[in-house]
């Protein structure tokens, strides 16, 4: 059941302004992504309806676009689940990932200048602090806000724009194997920096690639004895 599943505090708030059912929306994609509502559970319009403080109807509207989205699994006579990513799903998502973010590095290390890698290392370093206090969903946050930085830093704006359509996916695949990869993902970003910081347009390219790679092996090795 839902009200089971859901931790504590893990709603949250309505933000307005806004149509309803966007807000709601957004409520139950964040709950998705950071994995309070798990894959494979069963989604009840009601129950969500009544964390959210809302009607059943935007509920309702926000399950079936997120059923469009791949989200959710609409089941004739069952009712709504989370969607449970296949190995090929998530296989395809992060390759895609990869070659993404291997070239914001490359740019990255291009353009970067000083404020730039400050923002960098300031990020770093407070992901280094959730690892250390085994603030999962601290770490996760922080390695999305890393990740996005650099994208940002390449300066290329159709790049970001398909970066930012497949951002949230990666923090669903991520959210699992965030305390795996723990203080190894961070120092992997540190290396990251230093190869920004030298202009090293080859090595940032190249150790972008091995670290998203790393996640990806984790990811399909987590199950596993």
């Amino acid at each position: 059941m839902l009200s089971a599943g859901l931790p504590q505090g893990a709603v949250p708030k309505l933000e307005r302004p806004g149509p309803l059912r966007d807000r709601v929306y957004e409520a139950l994609l964040e709950l998705i992504t950071t994995r309070a509502l798990q894959p494979g559970q069963h989604l009840v319009e009601s129950e969500l309806a009544g964390h959210l403080g809302v009607s059943r109807q935007p509920v309702r509207e926000a399950l079936q676009r997120l059923n469009t989205e791949g989200w959710v699994d609409l089941r004739p006579a069952q009712g709504a689940f989370v969607h449970e990513p296949t190995e090929d799903e998530a296989d395809q998502l992060l390759t895609v990932r990869t070659l993404l973010e291997a070239e914001a590095a490359r740019l990255a290390a291009a353009e970067a200048g000083s404020a730039g890698v400050a923002a960098l290392e300031s990020l770093c370093a407070e992901g280094e602090k959730a690892v250390a206090a085994d603030d999962v969903d601290g770490a996760v946050a922080l390695n999305a806000a890393f990740h996005a930085k650099i994208m940002d830093l390449a300066g290329n704006t159709v790049l970001a724009e398909l970066a930012a359509q497949v951002d949230r996916r990666v923090r669903w695949y991520y959210t699992p194997v965030a305390r795996q990869r723990g203080h190894q993902s961070w120092i992997e970003h540190r290396e990251l920096i230093a190869a920004i910081t030298a202009r090293d347009e080859q090595l940032a390219t190249r150790l972008m690639r091995e670290h998203t790679e790393h996640t990806r092996r984790s990811y399909h090795e987590r199950a596993k004895p």
